[in-house]
């Protein structure tokens, strides 16, 4: 069961996620150790396609602690690790639909390893995201009707 280490919790507000692909990340050791004690945000992150390459960017990991002078940028772009096959798939819906890439959350898989799930995905209108908020308090109200009727 992989263990979620970041979240966007924007994403889904902001945006119809479409299709999501697990990436590796290279990261530097400190960073690592970052992401594990939870000190990393994915609020303004997002993926840039450069040279046939996936970059995250804007993804802060706050600098290890108990790090030394080798210690890593915390905003620094980091490569994104997926098939070349994947990578042309992504950018070709983004370029002919103007969709775009963002990262959902960084999380550990069943083996340890660190992944990015990014998510292809089409911003909201303001209307829809209203919209998505009437339906969430309908469905509140629904749930508190139900559970009323139950006692």
């Amino acid at each position: 069961m992989p263990e979620d280490l970041v979240r966007n919790r924007k994403a889904f507000h902001d945006y119809h996620v479409l299709e999501t692909w697990e990436a590796g990340i290279a990261l530097q050791g400190t960073e690592v150790k970052s992401l594990r004690a939870g000190l990393g945000q994915l609020q303004d992150a997002y993926v840039d396609a450069v040279g046939g390459e996936l970059w995250l960017k804007q993804a802060h990991i706050s600098p290890y602690a108990f790090g030394t002078d080798a210690n890593h940028e915390p905003l620094r772009p980091r490569k994104l690790l997926l098939h070349k096959a994947e990578i042309t798939k992504m950018t070709a819906k983004v370029v002919r639909k103007g969709l775009t890439i963002i990262p959902l959350a960084i999380y550990l898989n069943d083996q340890g390893m660190i992944k990015v799930k990014v998510a292809l995905a089409e911003g909201k209108a303001h209307s829809d995201k209203r919209e998505a908020l009437k339906q969430r308090e309908q469905k509140r109200e629904m749930d508190r009707i139900r559970k009323g009727a139950r006692e």
